[in-house]
């Protein structure tokens, strides 16, 4: 359960915050601009995961939240929206 939570029972008895690797949603902001191939898990709107590899962003609207993101292997083009990001390369983005 103390895992599940994210905190860590240390052998004193005592409870510590596990060290989960996270990242603001502006870095990831900045991260998405930036022309790298990144691997996103991203919720849809039934409340599902989806995860999407090996893609770039190649376009942002500041004025909807979302951006138009490319599929590498196969060139297909999704539209995500930057609130439903949960992970990025990895790390989980905060709001």
């Amino acid at each position: 359960l103390c895992a599940a939570l994210g905190v860590v029972q240390t052998e004193d008895c005592t409870m510590k915050s596990a060290a989960l690797p996270y990242i603001h949603i502006s870095t990831a902001k900045h991260l998405l601009a930036q022309p790298d191939p990144v691997s996103l898990v991203v919720w849809k709107h039934d409340g599902s995961l989806v995860t999407y590899e090996n893609v770039i962003s190649i376009s942002y609207d500041f004025y909807k939240g979302t951006r138009h993101i490319k599929f590498l292997r196969s060139g297909e083009i999704r539209l995500v929206r930057d609130v439903c990001i949960y992970k990025l390369n990895g790390m989980q983005v905060i709001l």
